[in-house]
């Protein structure tokens, strides 16, 4: 089972050669990062076990998972607690999505992103969106702090963390149609130029948008996939660097539940259940992942 192996605590040469790691798969020759969430440790085992090189966080995913909506209604403590849980549960290098770094100033934002190193992240994902429809995207220049005090936080650790600067033009379909893209561009460079690894620029599928952005970045290009999205790929061949699912299999996995629900109501049968793990195979994967935790 590829990296559901782990031993805990973590130390920090292992922390910073994950970090490392995650650093490398931004730039591989055989294509981008496909990098699954998960939203707790019985996902980010079953996503290592399929084999893949890293795994992220879904702020919304851990959310919908202890019943409150996405945007940072979750606290910072129970966000990284989770966090925790997943790095733990695998050999493998995990990003965190912590939203807007759950603070308004840098020194709240360089506490969270050291809190997030703290619990085992070698990643993080900070966005732009203020969650406010009147102003929905934080001033540049706040946000351009916010990624200064994340890269702060991690030389501070004395970890490579991987910072992926976010902008939610797209996602929020901020002002005209016409200028979306120049107004990405122009925010994610200033993200690149903070610091940031890779930029994030969610709510884009339009290959000749993704394309133009692959160009025009000044860091390498982060785009969500799922449902409508162009496939791996297409992408691949456009020149993106990483693909992310965000909370897309947790909402899938909710998806299955329903229609579970909606069978035993309705029918009293059990087969939309036929496709799940099987109990032992779920038992062996938990156990080798416990004992990983135990050596």
């Amino acid at each position: 089972m590829p990296g559901a192996r782990v031993s805990t605590p973590m130390n920090h040469e292992t922390q910073r050669d994950r970090a490392e790691a995650l650093r490398a798969l931004h730039h591989a020759d055989d294509g981008p990062l496909v990098l699954p969430n998960a939203w707790d440790a019985a996902s980010a085992i079953v996503f290592a076990d399929a084999g893949f090189d890293a795994i992220g966080t879904t702020s919304a995913g851990i959310a919908a998972s202890r019943g409150v909506p996405d945007g940072e209604v979750l606290s910072r403590d129970e966000m990284l607690a989770v966090v925790e849980g997943i790095a733990d549960a695998v050999a493998l290098p995990v990003t965190a999505d912590i939203e807007a770094g759950y603070g308004h100033t840098p020194d709240e934002v360089f506490d969270t992103v050291s809190a997030a190193v703290d619990a085992g992240a070698v990643g993080v994902n900070l966005e732009d969106g203020t969650g406010d429809p009147d102003d929905p995207l934080a001033p540049v220049d706040d946000h351009v702090a916010a990624i200064r005090a994340a890269r702060d936080a991690a030389e501070d650790a004395g970890v490579p963390v991987v910072v992926n600067g976010r902008t939610d033009v797209f996602w929020l379909g901020v002002g005209d149609e016409g200028d979306r893209l120049d107004r990405a561009v122009d925010r994610a460079n200033a993200y690149a130029d903070a610091g940031s690894d890779c930029l994030f620029v969610p709510g884009v599928s339009d290959l000749e948008t993704i394309r133009t952005l692959v160009d025009r970045l000044d860091a390498p290009l982060n785009v969500l996939g799922g449902p409508g999205a162009p496939p791996i790929d297409a992408l691949a061949e456009a020149g993106v660097a990483r693909v992310s699912v965000g909370s897309g299999p947790m909402r899938a996995t909710l998806g299955l539940l329903g229609e579970v629900a909606a069978e035993l109501r309705d029918e009293g049968t059990y087969e939309s259940m036929a496709g799940g793990i099987p109990y032992d195979d779920l038992r062996a994967m938990l156990e080798a992942a416990a004992a990983g935790r135990e050596t």
